[in-house]
């Protein structure tokens, strides 16, 4: 486990922050930024869970529990750069963890009603809140995609977070009672 003694360090005063392997990056380059909006959509789903137990049971915040885990997962793996043989070999996400938000997508999505449009952002507010969790998940992702052209990034991490959106999207759906009281998008409605 990890032990915190210390909260601040001042190693980060001059706008720089360690990787995992002990590299020294500046705060804004592509990785830091990419596993800090996971951060972003790891407390999203945080305020989401205040909300799942009345809007969806113990399932739907038994399901965001591990998703919130598997993120600090993610972010370890971004937070470490690939490389060949490490003394250590650190935390990655799997295929397995991509398989479990799978199934749970194909299960949930089994007793939803058929979309007829597109879904606006509400409904009960754990499916408003998984709504806000899914838009920064989406911009993780394109930030992860953005640093895997300027270094390797394991691909289960870009498929995780793909997959995580929309896993949000579902879910939303799936506590919007299966999605009879989703908001529906009318195009043009106020002309």
């Amino acid at each position: 486990m990890v032990k915190l003694t210390k909260i601040y360090t001042r190693g980060g005063d001059a706008g720089q922050t360690s990787l995992g392997d002990g590299t020294r990056v500046a705060k804004h380059s592509a990785r830091p930024t990419a596993y800090g909006t996971v951060d972003e959509a790891n407390a999203a789903i945080g305020v989401a869970r205040l909300t799942a137990v009345a809007d969806g049971g113990d399932e739907t915040d038994a399901m965001l529990a591990r998703i919130q885990n598997d993120l600090f997962d993610l972010g370890a793996d971004l937070c470490t750069p690939e490389e060949d043989n490490p003394k250590y070999p650190p935390l990655r996400i799997t295929a397995e963890q991509v398989a479990r938000l799978e199934a749970e997508i194909d299960a949930m999505n089994a007793e939803l009603a058929p979309l007829n449009s597109f879904i606006l952002p509400g409904g009960k507010p754990t499916a408003a809140h998984l709504h806000l969790a899914r838009t920064i998940a989406r911009r993780a992702e394109r930030e992860i995609t953005l640093a895997a052209t300027q270094e390797p990034i394991g691909a289960e991490v870009v498929k995780y977070m793909n997959r995580l959106s929309d896993h949000l999207f579902v879910l939303a759906r799936w506590v919007n009672d299966r999605g009879a009281t989703d908001v529906l998008w009318v195009p043009g409605a106020n002309r």
